[in-house]
């Protein structure tokens, strides 16, 4: 008896995945009927309004009071609203990425997409040696493989998968088309890393988001735990890395940006230091959200802190 009910449940839980599924993909393909600029634009409001009502918005809003004392409690909604948004120009975007990615360096006229630091570009391109290219999440950030891509630059990239399994395959599906290499995030994601570092090529990582068991560091003054992995595959590969990061412009723009070699941080005998690295990842991170708070999707729980706003 227990079995069977233990089937049914299953069954039911795997049919609500499915439908929700199907309802994401239905809305997607609903945008497909409109050109890019004003489905981006609908996805934003629309967004603006759904999320303020989600259980989310509270912790957003938590989030953004602790990392801006000094804001106005107007201030603080208006970001958020403009979080929101982001994330639903992100959702848009997904469905006209094509369209979206039209740099061209012989273009005389900037076109959708401006990138920034195009000589390291190449340079990692055309010198092949092992390296990392992190970022957060801000703005479009799945542009920057994208980019890497549009370059030749072969770059491995991690990914956390969505836990429903359906959009889970549809994402990967369509990242790997367009972004070369994918790793999903689970146990032996490392040594899949570590091989493409070993095999003198770039591996692609987020470092912003919530890690349970990672590095003691602080972010926005606040205490956080941050994933070892890149300070520890640095440690044991000596590769450069390199910080990169989506800007949104106005006009359904975007600026890619790929920023100079960051000296790692070292202690008195010269081996790499694992918190103080990770701290300097932090702070990379958190310099790029003051400049543009509205770009960056607030409603993580990067502070472990949402177990306190239960009612």
């Amino acid at each position: 008896m227990k079995l069977f009910i233990t089937r049914i449940v299953l069954a039911l839980r795997n049919f609500q995945q499915w439908l929700v599924a199907q309802m994401m993909f239905g809305f997607l393909n609903f945008l497909k009927l409109f050109p890019a600029d004003g489905a981006i634009r609908f996805a934003d409001r629309m967004m603006r309004r759904l999320g303020r009502l989600t259980s989310r918005h509270r912790l957003m809003l938590t989030n953004l009071r602790n990392a801006f004392p000094e804001k106005s409690e107007a201030e603080i909604e208006e970001i958020a609203l403009a979080s929101w948004g982001n994330m639903g120009r992100l959702a848009a975007e997904y469905v006209f990425l094509d369209q979206l990615f039209d740099y061209d360096p012989e273009k005389s006229e900037p076109g959708r997409v401006e990138v920034s630091g195009v000589p390291i570009f190449l340079d990692l391109r055309d010198n092949p040696r092992p390296f990392i290219v992190f970022t957060g999440h801000t703005a479009n950030f799945e542009l920057l493989p994208v980019a890497g891509a549009a370059f030749g630059l072969t770059v491995t990239v991690l990914f956390r998968p969505p836990n429903n399994p359906y959009v889970a395959k549809k994402v990967f599906d369509f990242r790997s088309a367009r972004m070369g290499k994918l790793v999903p995030s689970h146990a032996g994601s490392s040594f899949a890393l570590a091989r493409q570092l070993e095999a003198g090529q770039g591996v692609g990582v987020l470092v912003d988001q919530k890690f349970r068991k990672g590095l003691k560091g602080t972010f926005f003054g606040r205490d956080v735990k941050t994933n070892p992995l890149l300070p520890k595959l640095v440690r044991q590969f000596d590769c450069e890395v390199y910080p990169a990061r989506c800007i949104r412009l106005p006009g359904n723009r975007y600026r890619l940006e790929i920023e100079p070699r960051l000296d790692m941080p070292r202690d008195a005998n010269g081996n790499l230091d694992l918190p103080a690295a990770a701290q300097l990842l932090n702070d990379k991170v958190e310099s790029w959200v003051r400049e543009y708070p509205e770009q960056w999707l607030w409603y993580h729980d990067r502070w472990q802190i949402k177990q306190t706003l239960a009612p």
